[in-house]
C-alpha cells in the first residue's frame, strides 16, 4: 500500500509503503499504538498492556512484545528516511552497559543537533571495535562527515587513522558534550528495563529506540506552548502515515 502524506509546514510530499499487517487480527492503530507506547515511554509490556486494558482493547503483553520485535524497527527505519539529511559533523561516544553482569559497550554517533545516526553494541572498545563502528556509520549514513568529535580514547584515533583518513578529527572531552548527554535516554529505559539480557536485545532494542523516542522529542525548551503543539501535531501524522494507520478511523 503506498500512502501519500503532505506534511504541515514541511512543503514536501513523502511517499513510502507502510508495514504489512497480513496475518494480523488487531487493527494498525491498536498495533502502532502499542509499538508507540512502549518505545516513547518508560513502560514495560505489562504496562502497555494495563494502558490498553484501560481503554477497552484487551491485548497480553507477550503481543505487544511480538508487536515491538517484529515492527519496532520497520518504523524506526521509516521515520529515519524522513529525517533531514545530517550534518557534515559527527559526534562519537561509547558508554558501558551493564548485561547479564558483564560489563559492554554502547557506542554511538550524533550529528551537530543531537540527532542519533547510528548505535552499535560491542563487548570491547578497542582500535577494532572502533573501527567497526566506523565502518557501520559510513554504512548506515551513506556519507562521509566532515569532522568527527570524539573524547581522548586513543582508539579513536587509530580507527579513524585507518578508516576515514581524510576526515578532520577532533579529540577532546569538552567538545563532545552532545554525544554524552545522548545516553541519558537510554540510561532512564535502561533502569526501568532492570538492564538488558543480552547483546543481541540490546542491540536490537536500542537500534529501535534510538530512531522513534526522539521523533516524539523536540526541542520543548526552544518552543513556545503553541509552536510545541504543532511540531507535536505534525510528527504525530508522520508517525500515521508510516505505520499505515493514516486516513483510517480510530477503533480504540
Amino acid at each position: 500500500m503506498i500512502l501519500e502524506l503532505v506534511v504541515p509546514g514541511r512543503g514536501s510530499l513523502v511517499s513510502s509503503a507502510s508495514p504489512s499487517y497480513k496475518g494480523h487480527r488487531y487493527p494498525v492503530e491498536v498495533i502502532s499504538h502499542c509499538v508507540w507506547l512502549y518505545f516513547r515511554f518508560p513502560l514495560s509490556f505489562r504496562e502497555v498492556e494495563e494502558l490498553m486494558l484501560q481503554r477497552g482493547v484487551i491485548v497480553s503483553h507477550e503481543t505487544v512484545r511480538r508487536w515491538c520485535m517484529k515492527f519496532g524497527q520497520a518504523y524506526a527505519n521509516g521515520l529515519r528516511r524522513r529525517r533531514p539529511r545530517p550534518g557534515d559533523k559527527g559526534h562519537l561516544d561509547e558508554v558501558f552497559l551493564k548485561i547479564n553482569g558483564e560489563r559492554k559497550y554502547l557506542w554511538r554517533a550524533v550529528d551537530a543537533d543531537g540527532t542519533v545516526l547510528d548505535i552499535l553494541v560491542q563487548n570491547r572498545r578497542d582500535k577494532t571495535a572502533a573501527r567497526r563502528f566506523f565502518r557501520k556509520l559510513l554504512k548506515t549514513t551513506c556519507s562521509v562527515p566532515r569532522v568527527v568529535v570524539t573524547d581522548k580514547l586513543r582508539s579513536y584515533g587509530a580507527a579513524h587513522r585507518e578508516v576515514m583518513p581524510s576526515v578532520e578529527h577532533r579529540s577532546h572531552k569538552g567538545l563532545n558534550n552532545r554525544a554524552e548527554n545522548s545516553h541519558q535516554p537510554t540510561r532512564q529505559r535502561e533502569r526501568a528495563m532492570k538492564g538488558f539480557r543480552s547483546v543481541g536485545g540490546a542491540q536490537r532494542f536500542l537500534a529501535a529506540f534510538s530512531g522513534i523516542s526522539p521523533h516524539f522529542r523536540p526541542h520543548r525548551h526552544l518552543m513556545t506552548a503553541s509552536d510545541h503543539r504543532a511540531e507535536m501535531t505534525v510528527r504525530f501524522a508522520i508517525w500515521d502515515q508510516i505505520t499505515g494507520a493514516a486516513g483510517r478511523p480510530t477503533t480504540a
